[in-house]
């Protein structure tokens, strides 16, 4: 009995709290003395553009002048790869986004934050801007709790809730960091949203994912896109798609193969799309 006791961690006074995701936002305001409001999002795989949308309407509702978000994933334990494998999402030999024989995601760790700031807040105190957030959107899927509904309606809804919030149109697009996980009813249902949604500017723009590169991060992945978004416009170079050798049906996009693409590029839209249906 005492050796079994031997193996299990102490139960103290950091216990508790340890166990609670928001003291990781509450211990990043401690560390830094950030005396504004501190919370973690949870919106499965969408949970890093969640925290953005919140930071930006913060912003917006003068409730700080600065904040940073993102995302951090760790996510890589064995009951992970088990409960993953048992609803048939993981890939048992890699992540081949929008191509045939795509069967699952490949999962990754890791962390992605950014400052934001009110424009002109931005400009007054010299900062490097790197891209300026003109718009989002946010919708809910009521169909499945881990499957998307087959009709795209609700990453439409979402998609075009940014446009209208941003007064952009498709053709205004240079390229689309894509959710593609590799799951291909996922991917596919996406591929014909974009398409849906764009219309015959489809044709004008570039889409990746940039999950074939790093693996699928779940809460960290839009934070890590978003970055790869704006790393896209600063030096006109699209992220490729790896492992797109043989592209799946209906796959007529500008997907960006193998090596990263040189084009101006000047306003991206990135999507995620999180189990429990938040778009």
């Amino acid at each position: 009995s005492r050796k079994l006791q031997s193996t299990i961690p102490a139960i103290t006074e950091d216990t508790m709290p340890g166990e609670l995701s928001n003291i990781i936002a509450g211990r990043v305001s401690n560390v830094f003395n950030f005396a504004g409001p501190n919370f973690v999002t949870d919106a499965a795989c969408a949970s890093s553009l969640a925290a953005l949308q919140a930071a930006a309407e913060g912003l917006n509702s003068h409730h700080f002048d600065a904040v940073l978000t993102g995302g951090v994933d760790r996510n890589m334990g064995v009951e992970s790869f088990v409960k993953f494998s048992k609803i048939g999402a993981l890939s048992p030999d890699g992540s081949r986004p929008y191509a045939a024989g795509a069967n699952g995601f490949v999962m990754g760790e890791g962390a992605g934050v950014v400052v934001l700031e009110e424009l002109e807040h931005a400009k007054k105190r010299g900062a490097k801007i790197y891209a300026e957030l003109v718009g989002y959107g946010m919708s809910g899927d009521a169909h499945h709790i881990t499957a998307p509904a087959e009709s795209g309606d609700g990453a439409f809804r979402c998609m075009q809730a940014a446009f209208r919030r941003a007064a952009m149109n498709p053709e205004d697009i240079d390229y689309v960091n894509a959710h593609g996980t590799s799951t291909p009813l996922g991917d596919e249902i996406e591929l014909a949203t974009i398409k849906r949604i764009f219309g015959d500017a489809v044709r004008n723009i570039s889409m990746s994912s940039t999950k074939s590169s790093i693996g699928h991060l779940l809460g960290a992945a839009g934070a890590a896109e978003a970055i790869y978004s704006i790393l896209a416009m600063q030096t006109g170079l699209i992220p490729p798609t790896l492992n797109l050798d043989n592209p799946s049906e209906g796959c007529d996009i500008d997907l960006v193969p193998h090596v990263a693409k040189e084009r101006a590029v000047r306003a991206v839209l990135s999507n995620s799309f999180g189990f429990g249906g938040t778009n």
